[in-house]
């Protein structure tokens, strides 16, 4: 069964930098679905349509960004673009949601906007963050880190699966690396994500992509979509 990830997409700058993080989740096997959430329906039934239509359109723009690759779209009606996220998440056995960094984050750092932080705190799937003009650069896998608790085997084989995907070394050095892989609080309870007070710190100082998994849930990645 194929590793799946939903990218929340909204056209702005910032989710473009989540649609490249997408992209590179997508040369190590996973199938990409485009998400864009909306906040309320519209009463009158031509302005629901038009609505509607605009939301379609814009992840069809999103989804030819991405060129060469096969992606889902889905429009998602919640009060909370977080919640409707984790939603579709959970509808969709998804095994990651991606994102991109609030619009207010400097160039090259992360910083969760509140979507990410709502899901960080006790949702459903893995979430991804891109830094701050990911797109701008043309992103390579060399290095993958690990931030784990002890006796925290999920995380550990992620980054194991990630770094034999993109043939690259391991490193507990979380400062220099292409993509760190975060482990979950181990009190978490099971399948859910929450970060401990320095994995927050961590993910708050990174200037590469972060991978926070699910407690207990390793994300297992198939042979790479691109470069099989």
């Amino acid at each position: 069964m194929s590793l799946t990830a939903i990218v929340s997409y909204d056209d702005t700058e910032n989710d473009h930098d989540a649609l490249a993080l997408g992209r590179v989740l997508a040369e190590a096997g996973a199938h990409l679905t485009l998400a864009y959430v909306r906040h309320a329906k519209r009463p009158e039934r031509s302005e629901e349509q038009l609505e509607q239509h605009e939301a379609e359109t814009l992840l069809e723009r999103g989804a030819e960004r991405l060129e060469d690759l096969d992606v889902d779209q889905r429009v998602v009606l919640s009060a909370s673009t977080g919640e409707g996220l984790g939603w579709l998440a959970e509808q969709e056995h998804a095994d990651v949601v991606v994102f991109g960094c609030d619009y207010r984050t400097a160039f090259g750092h992360v910083s969760p906007g509140r979507s990410a932080q709502t899901l960080l705190e006790g949702g459903p799937a893995a979430i991804a963050l891109a830094p701050s003009g990911y797109h701008a650069d043309s992103p390579e896998i060399r290095t993958v880190g690990v931030l784990a608790a002890p006796g925290d085997d999920a995380t550990l084989e992620t980054a194991r699966d990630l770094a034999e995907a993109f043939g690259a070394s391991i490193t507990r050095d979380e400062r220099h690396v292409d993509l760190l892989v975060v482990g979950s609080r181990i009190e978490a309870p099971h399948g859910r994500v929450m970060v401990s007070a320095h994995a927050q710190k961590e993910i708050e100082n990174a200037t590469f992509p972060v991978l926070v998994l699910a407690h207990g849930v390793p994300l297992q990645f198939p042979t790479p979509a691109l470069t099989a």
